[in-house]
């Protein structure tokens, strides 16, 4: 009888181990309503992440800080949860109508209120993935600032490095930091991060804002002092969630009163028996690419279509984007500005209304002209409760229901790739969940003959949606790319979008069976590259090109229909 070989776990099985128990213990504290993330309720959260080592949060494993995971987080959590002790998850419970200032992050949607100088609430409205996300960008945050801690501690008692008291100073100064001041404060800040001073003086203007230049001192600063706290006077940071939140997630009231507004406008505008075509997208290429050339005559005269897309990307290109903006108000478009809480607007184009050199569509009778539905990326599981919520029937005033004659669902968005590199595209051809055997195959209109004499790299295959972006290391994504699952990229929604295109069309009848569906990524980062990964800066201009390509081509096969 021959006998089995032992078996050794791989890094890629340890991985998606240390994953799943990452999940299984944030849905448990979510549950338990409160925990202390440095205490002995965060360690199975905080034993997880470092043996997942994600390439999000770098050398978190590491001794030294880990600075452009460190920014990564920053830019995603709100402005001043570094001095906060107290962090208070919530749903949307009427802090917009206070007189707390409303804090966005800047990379991330999400409506966070300063309560006082220990408490920071985060607004929670965009499903379980949102609270995964904060949670694990926290737990990254606490590590590092106990990384500082030792770092920076002599003895138990609290007595700390001489250059720990240096920054301190340079905290405390009223004035502003001379060049020669902050250098200083760089040099000793550099000493206790186990980074040099090159290292910490080009990270440093990453973290700067206009209201505080010295912003990474200030978040080193607190980060070490709480950790301080916390192992000197056992005063614990504490993260909770309030009643309200554990009462209201998973039962679709942010996304069943955003669909509802979006009918409402429809049937407004007489629009809800029109073929629809849903497109996920952001809110600027479907309407550049519809009015760019009307709205930018000179402009468009001067300049290639990309050339002028590229304008219309730049920051400080306002005036030019709301010449755009003017023009499809005009001609066709409606903007539906949410208030439902889950941070998604909403574009309605009427093609009925374009000018005919706008865009040659077919010439047809007005019923059957399609309108265009485009809205703004959902995020991770709310993908489900959006779509979920706006393909079912809308109930009228008189409780008459109308079921939506939706023609096709574009999905477009921006994924890691496994091989390629930034800007090429991906069509893929099923969706996979990741922790389980789900998959959703699908017949996608898009194909790579579509780009065939466009300057781009296009692959198809499989895409893994996965639970976080942040929380994928190397060995996850080599197994996936690898294996049999033949996996060219990872995204967080396309599961959760076809499982709810699935269920209207093919179980609940809500739309029809023959919808179209279309899918392309563009890529935003290679996360098995080194310096490729999300953490290393943005797509820059890179990401104008192949988001232009994939928008002309949804656009050409929805009006050609």
């Amino acid at each position: 009888m021959r006998k089995l070989k032992p078996h050794n776990r791989t890094r890629a099985q340890e991985s998606t181990s240390a994953i799943e128990r990452l999940y299984i213990t944030m849905r448990h504290l979510f549950n338990r309503g409160f925990y202390k993330p440095m205490g002995v309720s965060g360690e199975t959260l905080r034993e997880s992440l470092l043996t997942l080592r994600p390439e999000i949060y770098g050398s978190i494993s590491e001794d030294k800080i880990e600075l452009q995971g460190l920014l990564y987080v920053i830019d995603r959590l709100p402005t001043g949860i570094e001095e906060c002790r107290f962090i208070n998850l919530t749903s949307d419970e009427g802090y917009k109508n206070s007189h707390f200032k409303t804090i966005i992050p800047s990379k991330r949607r999400r409506n966070c209120y300063r309560i006082d100088e220990e408490q920071m609430n985060i607004e929670v409205t965009r499903g379980r993935s949102e609270i995964y996300d904060v949670l694990t960008h926290l737990t990254f945050l606490y590590v590092e600032s106990h990384k500082i801690m030792k770092h920076i501690m002599i003895d138990e008692k609290g007595k700390v490095i001489r250059d720990w008291k240096k920054l301190e100073q340079a905290i405390q100064k009223k004035d502003e930091l001379t060049k020669e001041e902050k250098e200083i404060a760089l040099t000793h800040t550099a000493n206790f991060l186990g980074r040099t001073f090159e290292e910490v003086n080009d990270v440093y203007p990453q973290f700067a804002t206009k209201e505080d230049p010295h912003r990474f001192l200030n978040i080193i600063y607190y980060l070490g002092k709480l950790a301080l706290d916390e192992v000197v006077n056992n005063n614990k940071r504490i993260i909770t969630f309030s009643p309200v939140l554990r009462e209201r997630l998973g039962h679709h009231i942010h996304g069943e009163k955003w669909a509802l507004k979006i009918k409402q406008a429809l049937e407004d505008n007489d629009l809800l028996q029109r073929p629809l075509h849903i497109i996920s997208a952001n809110m600027h290429s479907v309407m550049n690419t519809l009015y760019a050339n009307s709205a930018l005559t000179s402009e468009a005269k001067k300049k290639q279509p990309l050339q002028l897309f590229e304008s219309l990307s730049n920051p400080a290109n306002g005036k030019l984007r709301d010449k755009v903006t003017k023009t499809a108000l005009k001609n066709g478009m409606t903007f539906i500005d949410d208030d439902s809480g889950a941070n998604i607007d909403v574009q309605v184009f009427d093609s009925d209304k374009f000018p005919k050199l706008l865009y040659n569509a077919k010439e047809v009778e007005t019923k059957d002209k399609p309108v265009i539905i485009v809205m703004d990326y959902a995020f991770g599981e709310q993908a489900y409760e959006t779509m979920d919520e706006l393909l079912k029937p809308f109930e009228d005033s008189t409780n008459n229901s109308h079921f939506l004659n939706v023609a096709s669902v574009s999905i477009m968005g921006k994924a890691g790739i496994l091989e390629g590199g930034k800007g090429d595209i991906m069509i893929p051809s099923a969706h996979v969940f990741e922790g389980t055997a789900d998959n959703y195959p699908f017949d996608n209109q898009l194909n790579i003959s579509d780009f065939k004499e466009e300057d781009v790299n296009v692959c198809t295959g499989a895409m893994i949606t996965v639970l976080g972006t942040s929380l994928q290391n190397r060995d996850v994504l080599r197994f996936f790319h690898e294996s049999t699952w033949n996996v060219i990229g990872l995204e967080m929604e396309g599961a959760h979008y076809q499982k709810a295109i699935q269920a209207a069309a093919k179980i609940r009848g809500s739309i029809s069976s023959k919808v179209q569906v279309r899918y392309a990524y563009y890529a935003s980062d290679n996360p098995l590259e080194t310096g490729s990964t999300l953490a290393s800066g943005g797509l820059g201009t890179s990401g104008v090109k192949p988001t232009y390509l994939i928008t002309e081509k949804i656009i050409k096969q929805i009006l050609d229909q």
